[in-house]
């Protein structure tokens, strides 16, 4: 018997996809929105549709008891209003029917200085991308508070995972695989949060079950893997079974890029995310998720690159 029913919007997306896979593993029964449906999980339904219209996400969710909002933007398209413009499109589209919405959060939201990072902790971002995230939590809250809907928020370190194209690993980490080196982003004593995509996915479907034991509107913060920079070169290396060059990752040419590429400008500007630490800490998720949750560190970097290499092996033999 099905747990219930779960829309995900975004489901080509990173993290959409990882809950269209987690949320059918657990026993819902899933369906997701998106374009086209580029990345399909055996199981579950697809809309075809543009997110944009209030329409077209009204009617993709009008069984749904759970709306997961897998929706991103591309980095350098946060500004002038648009992120704000996407959620109020899902909010107007859930209406007052009580449905539960799922969020993933980031830890965008806190400065360099918050060494600590539990739901508590005033929120006061660094940067303007900083600030977009607040004030589309600060729409949540709105709506959650004024009873029309329900909503969680999950709040994650950096994605990463089997799949993930264009994340940190390959962008920037890979950036010259071919000539044998990897990068780090950071000081390699400096620890850095990370959450490998499928462990998220699965926590997000953990706290839906439980959500009617929760208040209206809800602030998880999941740990992931907080590691340093050294231990991610070690656990690359010890995933493909082989030797690289580790070298620091040139900001300074990103920075350069960004003088006419805005996303990498928008990347060289969020660098401080690499060189503090920020730990997300959250006691009442871990029990819920319970001990043992997480895949062990070095297990899911190694996931991530084998696949990651494998893909870019493929790309190249087909470009040859």
């Amino acid at each position: 018997m099905s747990k219930g029913k779960v829309t995900v919007l975004g489901s080509n997306g990173h993290i959409g996809n990882a809950a269209m896979i987690a949320f059918r593993d657990a026993g819902w029964t899933v369906t997701g929105l998106g374009r086209a449906n580029r990345r399909p999980v055996a199981g579950t339904a697809f809309v075809a549709g543009d997110a944009d219209e209030v329409a077209v996400v009204r009617a993709a969710i009008a069984d749904a008891d759970i709306v997961f909002q897998g929706l991103h933007l591309p980095y350098d398209q946060w500004g002038n209003g648009r992120a704000e413009r996407q959620l109020q499109v899902v909010l107007d589209a859930m209406g007052s029917s009580g449905k539960t919405l799922l969020f993933p959060g980031t830890i965008y939201n806190y400065r360099a200085s918050d060494r600590a990072i539990a739901p508590g902790l005033r929120q006061s971002a660094e940067k303007p991308r900083g600030d977009i995230r607040i004030r589309l939590e600060q729409m949540l809250q709105a709506a959650a508070e004024s009873g029309n809907i329900r909503v969680i928020i999950l709040r994650a370190g950096d994605f990463y995972g089997p799949g993930n194209r264009d994340d940190w690993y390959d962008a920037a980490m890979f950036m010259n695989f071919a000539r044998g080196t990897i990068h780090h982003m950071g000081d390699l004593q400096t620890r850095h949060s990370w959450a490998y995509l499928p462990d998220l996915a699965r926590a997000f479907a953990v706290v839906a079950e439980q959500r009617d034991g929760f208040g209206r509107f809800e602030n998880f913060h999941f740990a992931g893997h907080w590691v340093n920079h050294g231990q991610i070169m070690a656990a690359i290396q010890s995933g493909l079974g082989r030797r690289l060059k580790v070298a620091p990752l040139p900001w300074w040419m990103l920075r350069a890029m960004g003088l006419v590429n805005p996303v990498m400008r928008d990347i060289y500007r969020m660098r401080y995310l690499w060189l503090n630490e920020m730990e997300l800490v959250d006691p009442r998720l871990d029990a819920l998720l319970g001990p043992g949750f997480g895949t062990p560190f070095e297990a899911a970097v190694a996931a991530t690159v084998t696949e990651l290499v494998a893909a870019k092996h493929t790309a190249a033999r087909k470009a040859a």
